[in-house]
């Protein structure tokens, strides 16, 4: 979705916002998956809570292409639902791995 939305940014942000919401994109599933293959839990929470801050920050520049006019708020209310679901479930798989 993030890949789709970033195509209809205009050719200035390529390099600015482009770029930084494909990679927030692509790291919050990547640090969970990276996180899966270390041994012990503090480093796996580590991988957890970068992938969080990638999605806050994700969520932010949304808020802001929505503020400069980019993208109308309505237009994208999926898609921030979307990022707080996966920042919710984040926060719970961090929450659970502290347990254990």
């Amino acid at each position: 979705m993030i890949y789709e939305l970033t195509s209809q940014l205009p050719d200035s942000e390529k390099y600015g916002l482009v770029s930084q919401m494909n990679r927030c994109s692509v790291s919050i599933p990547s640090n969970i998956a990276e996180g899966c293959s270390k041994d012990s839990q503090k480093d796996f929470i580590r991988f957890l809570q970068i992938s969080l801050g990638s999605a806050f920050e994700l969520e932010t520049q949304l808020e802001i292409c929505v503020e400069i006019g980019y993208f109308k708020r309505n237009d994208v209310l999926k898609l921030f639902d979307e990022i707080v679901i996966i920042q919710k479930r984040t926060k719970s798989l961090i929450n659970y791995a502290r347990t254990q």
